[in-house]
Order: structure tokens, then sequence, then C-alpha cells
């Protein structure tokens, strides 16, 4: 294919950049830094999108992924991998784009591509859904958070207003009771989003929901908080005080986002404030934290090790933090 079909191919493959816009999602605008910063997260992400779809394969796509500057990049390859997850579901595709992304620079970046595919499986049929047999067992569950944020983004009067809940999820039937709780946790990570990391926003949008669902909201709450950014250190505290019994799944959400940017080398000053504010640790501390209580593979004998791993981390968290 040359050059300009393929970049043809990227104009019609590549959702409008106006599907970022706060203006035309209806969310929350806080102030002009917050909606830039969301609204810029929203063009990476797009950005890594267009690029593999542009480009021969994962690999000459790499350059252009890694130029994009380092608080966002990471956003830029989880719209990497959902590009490579839709590209493989097309017919005539030798399916190789997401595994060569993962085998390249965006091993790095497992985390946010899992979630990425996650925004894949949102879009697609459920015939051209992207397998999840070759994936991590312990991290693929970050596919449904995806997932979930995907549809409260999109969808958010049904999803985040209307508090809807799918009754047949895109996931096997033995695992489904969890998977609600997975897809909750994306939620959650995109009423960041939603409340414009308006702290008092986000905390009414998640007390909105039955009390059942909101400590998965509030781990995804502290992931996009310590991830995304987009508050200070009052607002980030009045957020830990506001979650009440919720605390200890807003912590592990907070070190999991420290994780996915230490993992990556993409730690910047909004996650140190995070995790010094939320969790009381430096993000290598609160990352330390994940990587010391991942179970093996010997270990993962009950269903879902995820969730026990989750725990883990929380309790160590709250027993461990100095806030």
């Amino acid at each position: 294919m040359t050059a300009g079909l393929r970049a043809f191919r990227r104009r019609i493959l590549t959702p409008a950049l106006s599907s970022t816009s706060l203006e035309v999602r209806g969310f929350r605008k806080k102030n002009p830094t917050a909606q830039e910063l969301l609204e810029t997260v929203g063009r990476s992400f797009l950005e890594g999108y267009g690029r593999i779809v542009e480009a021969p394969d994962s690999q000459a796509a790499e350059p252009r992924l890694e130029a994009i500057p380092r608080e966002f990049r990471g956003f830029a390859y989880e719209g990497a991998a959902m590009a490579c997850s839709i590209m493989d579901a097309l017919p005539g595709s030798r399916g190789r784009r997401l595994s060569g992304l993962l085998a390249g620079r965006g091993g790095a970046h497992t985390y946010m591509a899992y979630v990425g595919i996650g925004w894949a499986m949102a879009r697609l049929p459920r015939m051209l859904h992207p397998g999840t047999q070759d994936t991590d067992p312990l991290l693929r569950w970050l596919i449904l958070d995806g997932y979930g944020f995907h549809q409260a983004y999109f969808h958010t009067d049904r999803y985040v207003r209307g508090q809807h809940r799918e009754r047949k999820l895109p996931w096997p039937e033995d695992q489904a009771s969890y998977a609600h709780r997975a897809v909750d946790q994306g939620i959650g990570r995109a009423l960041w989003f939603v409340g414009g990391t308006d702290v008092d926003a986000v905390l009414a949008l998640v007390d909105a929901f039955p009390p059942a669902r909101r400590g998965d909201l509030f781990s995804g709450v502290g992931l996009a908080a310590t991830y995304a950014g987009g508050a200070g250190a009052d607002e980030l505290l009045r957020l830990r005080e506001g979650v009440g019994a919720y605390r200890p799944q807003l912590l592990q959400g907070s070190a999991f986002a420290a994780e996915a940017r230490e993992h990556a080398g993409l730690t910047v000053p909004h996650t140190l404030l995070a995790t010094e504010v939320l969790c009381g640790m430096k993000p290598h501390e609160a990352a330390g934290v994940c990587r010391d209580l991942r179970p093996g593979a010997s270990d993962r004998v009950d269903t879902p090790a995820y969730e026990t791993w989750r725990q883990g981390i929380a309790g160590a968290i709250v027993s461990e933090g100095r806030s």
C-alpha cells in the first residue's frame, strides 16, 4: 500500500478530533487548564491511533509514538493498541499488529495497551472481537476496564447519569460476576473526565451509583487522578477525605497508575503529587507495592487473582502509607 493510500486509510478510520472536546462530550469544564489537559489526552490517544492506521506495520509507527511528550505518550500507546486491534480484525489482515506493538516499544505500555484493546472491543461487532487467549491472564481484566471507560465516555447519559449495567458482557460466562466489576473500574476512570477533574463533581457522580459499585468506581477515579492528573494538592486531599470508607480502593487505583507510569518510564510531576497526597508515598514506592504483591503464575489459584492483587495493594498502601 502506498503512503497516499495509508494516509487516506487514516482519514477514514480515525475518529474525529472533535470527539475529544469537552464541549462536544458535555463534560464539566472546571477551568481552561483542566480542559486543555483532558482534551490533550484525547488528542494524544487519537494521534497514537492514527499513527498505527497510517503506518505499514506497528514497528514503523514507533518513532512517531515515541516523539509524543512523555506526559501523554501512554495515552498514545493506548490509542495505538485500539487501532492495532481493529486493524487485526479487518478482512485480509494477518492479525499481527497488536502482537508487533507489544513486542516492540509498546511492551513498556502493557497496562495502557490492554485498556486500548477494550476500546476496540466496544467498537467492533462481537464476531470480530479481539481474542484474549494470548494476553496475560492477570492483566487481561484491564481490557474490560477499557471497555467500561469507552462506554462511559461515549455513552455518558446511559452509563454515568443512568448508571446502566449491561446484562451480558463480551466476556466468558464463567467470569461474568467479576467482569462487571472490571467494567466499573473503567467507568470510574471515565468519571474523572466527565467531571472535568473537579473533585466535588466527581464525588457527586460516584455517589449517584449504588454503594456496591462505588469501591470499584473510586479505584478508577484514583487511577485517573494519578495517571492523567488535573488536580492540585488541596483538591487531591479533598478527594482523599471525601471518599470515606472507599479510601483503600482509591489508593489502590493511585498505586496502579504509579506502576503504569513507572513501568513505562513516564513518571511526571503530577504523578509524584498524586501519590504523595493520596498514598503518602513516592511513585516508585507505590509502584513497588504493586510489583511486590503481584502474584506469579503458580499463585493464580483463585478467581480472579487480579482482585486478590488489588485487595493486597489496597491493604498495603493503607498500612504503609504516611498520609
